[in-house]
């Protein structure tokens, strides 16, 4: 039988559904494990470890780094990881560790619920069921699992915040489908390299987001000295203004001038950035704009944050970005 480590984060999933409201229930989780879904041991041998206890909405660079650790001190001893998440960010640390753990051969699924696993009617019991069975599979790479379905983790979003089916990959499809039989729509890469752990990501990244009549006075009261890159959520395949007293032009030859990289990804979930296509895409370029192509926001913001820790030139962390490192964008 595989040995499979749960880790705890927080999240919804650890949540008593008691009294008014919920909240974060580090003591019941675990009891809570063994008396209501017995058949995880049928699956699996599971080991339970409680990380931390955190709303999502708390995690950032700091715990993503901590969770890295956690699996590469634990990896040679277990067959796969499963790691109970809240939602909100849960696409964020997914793609942050997808890029932070490199040559994985083994799965490391994230999972959680919507409804607390102490609610009656809670998506919990299926998620992490799901999630443990699939963590026995050869999947070589990190995943969500979520209401039946595995999305590689650095395509996902959260695209419902009351819909039981709260994820989604839209520029890929799921990579398993699980319903009477489970079906793996992608082929395990054997890695000839040994696993290795680079989590450290920088924190010198904005995200704007363009909409009508936004002020360009704002964005020069942004501090440049203090950012290494600016990713910026245009409309479309690639467009913002550029006319008149909301030309955002300006802004844009501004953060070439200060060596500040414009990453262009789009407000749209589907299709493609394609900065050749219009008028202000071309001109983005022509200031020194680079493509985030297919990229989520989720999958564009870590890779960053990623490819800033690890690399001084401009240059090298914009080649990089634009080009596939852990299958987040169709090359």
């Amino acid at each position: 039988m595989k040995k499979i480590l749960l880790i705890q984060t927080g999240g919804t999933i650890a949540m008593s559904a008691k009294g008014e409201g919920v909240e974060l229930d580090p003591e019941a989780w675990s009891d809570l494990l063994v008396k209501q879904i017995p058949e995880l041991e049928e699956l699996a041998e599971i080991t339970t470890h409680p990380l931390f206890f955190e709303d999502s909405s708390d995690l950032n660079a700091k715990h993503w780094i901590e969770l890295a650790n956690c699996i590469e001190k634990e990896y040679e001893a277990y067959n796969g990881f499963v790691i109970l998440h809240g939602t909100d960010t849960m696409a964020y640390t997914a793609s942050a560790l997808s890029f932070a753990l490199q040559n994985i051969s083994k799965p490391i699924i994230f999972t959680g619920s919507q409804v607390p696993m102490s609610s009656i009617r809670s998506d919990a019991r299926r998620n992490l069921i799901n999630a443990i069975e699939m963590a026995t599979k050869e999947l070589h790479e990190v995943g969500i699992c979520f209401n039946d379905h595995v999305y590689r983790a650095n395509r996902s979003t959260k695209l419902s915040i009351g819909d039981f089916d709260a994820f989604g990959s839209p520029n890929l499809p799921p990579i398993a489908e699980i319903g009477l039989n489970i079906e793996l729509n992608s082929n395990p890469v054997v890695n000839q390299q040994s696993f290795i752990n680079k989590a450290a990501f920088s924190n010198e990244v904005f995200v704007l987001t363009v909409h009508p009549s936004l002020n360009p006075d704002f964005l020069n009261c942004l501090d440049l000295s203090r950012l290494r890159a600016i990713i910026v959520r245009t409309f479309g395949s690639g467009n913002f203004p550029r006319k008149g007293p909301f030309n955002l032009l300006p802004f844009f030859e501004k953060c070439r001038d200060s060596d500040v990289i414009v990453a262009i990804v789009s407000q749209a979930d589907y299709d493609s950035v394609d900065l050749a296509k219009y008028p202000a895409g071309r001109a983005a370029l022509e200031a020194g704009a680079v493509s985030g192509a297919d990229m989520t926001l989720e999958a564009a913001l870590t890779k960053l944050m990623f490819l800033l820790a690890h690399h001084d030139s401009k240059k090298d962390v914009e080649r990089l970005f634009t080009n596939s490192l852990a299958g987040e964008l169709t090359n």
